[in-house]
């Protein structure tokens, strides 16, 4: 199969779907790869890196899309994109189509088939190709949250970590998943009072494992709000696969918060689990609601696009070369995944969607 790799769009992301190596190992098995010139720079990976073994540079995007029967690619299509893609398309990527419904209603006019890398689930309920990311984006969220907290930066002027003589800064998380557990793993080794809140009891209990300064509680509503209140730093990571993500921080929560507090929202990409979250773009990451710094990037790993790319593309190979062979109807986990077909909603997160 020809499988084409072009070049990301979003805003200042630097992915490539598939670093050299993998590439290669495709080229091995058979597959035709082809990749948009300068894909992989950002990530690090030269096009020489890519053509020594074996595979072809198409010159541009439309070249790109013209050779390509499978589309590889990391984010969901936007406009540059959309143009280039036909009905006889298989596209794999992330796509977050709950939080998007004009790119859904654009691919269902189109009629490819779209499966999506955050609905490719096991049997046991795993999503593998969204997990690599999310703990990506949980250590982003983090680290950003932290030094947004930094009075030059408009923050409150905490150190989170605290030390001898001062007091602890204190974090609530919201979901204890990938992205969830990094942001607590994270903060708690610097340091800070860890609060995270989650539903499932095992997950609780992994949280309470990472030390003593990390208390896992049940979202109550009103042990929320004042929770919420006491907090310099609150990072949303919920996650209802495929659908839209609840709102689990309203407004009136938020204005109980200290100006100069910030709020980070990894789950953006489907919607956003704050009441005033709002997508924002590296280019312009952050804006203020009720005096408290919201980040809410709808591409985090894309602002570590080596790290991020060899991490993904050690996801999704295996699957890739389940999609390339021609053969993978029958996969249910590949089946699971697939968004859009032949102009139908087929995930039945999105069956509800309004459009």
């Amino acid at each position: 199969m020809r499988i084409g790799v072009p070049k990301e769009t979003k805003t200042l992301e630097g992915r490539v779907a598939l670093v050299p190596a993998a590439a290669g190992d495709l080229v091995n098995r058979g597959h035709e790869v082809w990749l948009e010139r300068g894909a992989g720079l950002k990530s690090g990976f030269a096009d020489e890196a890519y053509t020594r073994l074996g595979v072809r540079i198409a010159p541009d995007a439309a070249a790109l899309y013209e050779k390509g029967e499978l589309i590889v690619k990391v984010k969901e299509p936007i406009a540059g994109d959309l143009q280039h893609l036909r009905k006889d398309h298989l596209l794999f990527c992330y796509l977050h189509l709950a939080a998007e419904p004009e790119l859904t209603r654009r691919l269902l006019d189109i009629g490819l088939t779209g499966v999506a890398f955050e609905t490719v689930e096991l049997e046991s309920g795993d999503l593998p190709l969204l997990a690599p990311m999310s703990i990506i984006a949980g250590k982003i969220a983090a680290q950003v949250g932290t030094t947004l907290l930094h009075q030059p930066n408009g923050g409150k002027g905490k150190l989170l970590g605290g030390l001898p003589s001062t007091g602890r800064g204190k974090a609530v998380v919201f979901g204890a998943g990938m992205a969830g557990g990094a942001s607590a793993a994270l903060l708690a080794a610097g340091g800070a009072n860890v609060v995270v809140f989650e539903k499932r009891q095992d997950r609780m209990a992994q949280m309470m494992a990472l030390g003593a300064n990390v208390t896992a509680l049940y979202p109550y509503d009103d042990l929320v709000a004042r929770e919420v209140a006491a907090a310099d730093l609150v990072i949303g990571a919920v996650l209802i696969p495929g659908a839209r993500a609840p709102h689990v921080l309203t407004r009136e929560m938020l204005k109980g918060m200290e100006d100069g507090s910030v709020v980070a929202d990894i789950s953006i990409d489907q919607g956003g689990c704050f009441e005033t979250s709002r997508p924002t773009t590296w280019a312009d990451p952050t804006y203020v609601e009720e005096g408290v710094a919201h980040f809410c990037v709808t591409n985090m790993p894309g602002s570590v696009p080596q790290t991020s790319s060899q991490a993904i593309c050690a996801a999704i190979l295996p699957w890739v070369s389940k999609l390339a062979s021609g053969e993978w109807r029958g996969n249910q986990a590949l089946e699971r995944g697939i968004n859009v077909e032949d102009g139908r909603l087929v995930h039945p997160a999105l069956q509800d969607m309004a459009l």
